[in-house]
């Protein structure tokens, strides 16, 4: 009999983890590291590091480390070296963009050149799915897989393996349709909602399914990612809000169509850090240098998600609601047909005019 955690339900345990900022260890052939993300860390736990005579590097992405003007020797990992005096102040200063503007001398940094970055590389991974900052301190165990675990243990910490971990976060999106229910909106009272699980435990997706569209011809479909503050509050800094009730409005008058609700806020970075964004948005930044300074790419979602559930209800093949191109050479790359895009271009204003400006220069949205 096995009760233990299969490896997706390991990297669940090791998100809630980093989370509430305890350390986990990674263990790959190449060697093992002790984790623990630098948002969440504290004091007393980096000091217990340095008395364990482990000695940390401080791992951040290479936009993040543009910014700072630090050599990124890994390619898209920096692994930035403490100096000996560095405390949690220190550490925060480097990981977390808000003040630099303020105090602009955060160097010189000295970025690591030997060794392999691996596992700084799947720390890193593991921050953002968490939906912290990709900024983690990382120290090297100096020990073998089951020198590690035995260490893991003692400290009672969750242990993950490096390789078995990155296999688990490229594979296909599986999710299981859990329940759906009859939910009469404005628009159409012939409607159900549909609620999507990921095995790997990480957070909910919806489906709205209006009418009852024929699963074989292609039905009118929107990938709509999640704004608290577009959707719910009505904010005026994106979109977000008027092309949901849009996508809406136009199913509704047709008689059907599908709307995925996707939890991929701020373009999958969380709302925690589209608030950050948005504060240096707030110093002059744009919304893609702001992601680049956070440490993050332009874009961060994962549309095969999308793909997924359309697949599991059935469809092979839509009309895609949509101003990205992306999201339609992902739904194609995934194997979703889009057999045609139609526009939703709504909700401009004065507050958002730079920020659609951005979304057409930099992005490729076709406003």
């Amino acid at each position: 009999m096995n009760l233990g955690p299969d490896i997706n339900e390991t990297l669940a345990r090791a998100r809630a983890d980093l989370r509430i900022g305890v350390p986990v260890v990674l263990v790959s052939a190449q060697g093992a590291a002790l984790v623990l993300a630098a948002e969440t860390a504290d004091s007393a736990r980096l000091a217990g590091l340095k008395q364990a005579g482990l000695a940390p590097v401080l791992a951040i992405t290479a936009r993040r480390a543009e910014t700072l003007k630090a050599r990124s020797y890994d390619g898209d990992v920096a692994r930035i070296v403490l100096p000996e005096e560095a405390d949690l102040r220190w550490v925060l200063s480097v990981a977390e963009p808000k003040d630099d503007l303020a105090n602009p001398m955060k160097g010189p940094l000295q970025s690591a050149r030997e060794g392999g970055a691996q596992l700084h590389r799947l720390a890193l991974a593991l921050c953002k799915a968490a939906r912290l900052l990709p900024a983690a301190l990382v120290a090297d165990l100096a020990c073998d897989a089951a020198g590690a675990e035995a260490f893991a243990a003692a400290e009672r910490l969750t242990v993950v393996d490096a390789d078995a971990a990155r296999a688990a976060m490229d594979a296909s999106v599986v999710l299981q349709d859990i329940v759906a229910a009859r939910v009469p909106i404005e628009v159409a009272e012939n409607t159900r909602l549909h609620v999507f699980r990921p095995e790997d435990g990480s957070e909910e997706h919806y489906a709205v399914e209006i009418g009852r569209p024929d699963r074989a011809l292609p039905v009118l479909t929107r990938l709509h990612s999640a704004c608290f503050t577009g959707d719910l509050i009505g904010s005026l800094k994106c979109d977000c809000g008027p092309q949901l009730r849009g996508a809406l409005a136009q199913m509704g008058a047709e008689g059907q169509g599908i709307l995925l609700y996707l939890n991929q806020e701020g373009r999958g970075i969380g709302l925690a850090n589209k608030m950050r964004a948005y504060s240096l948005q707030d110093q002059g930044f744009d919304t893609v240098e702001a992601n680049h300074r956070l440490g993050f790419e332009d874009d961060e979602r994962d549309f095969r998600v999308g793909s997924a559930i359309l697949k599991e209800l059935g469809f092979a093949a839509i009309r895609l609601m949509t101003n990205n191109p992306a999201k339609i050479a992902m739904m194609e790359k995934t194997g979703v047909k889009v057999v045609e895009r139609v526009p939703l271009v709504v909700g401009g204003n004065a507050h958002n005019h730079g920020y659609l400006k951005v979304k057409a220069a930099k992005s490729g949205h076709l406003l």
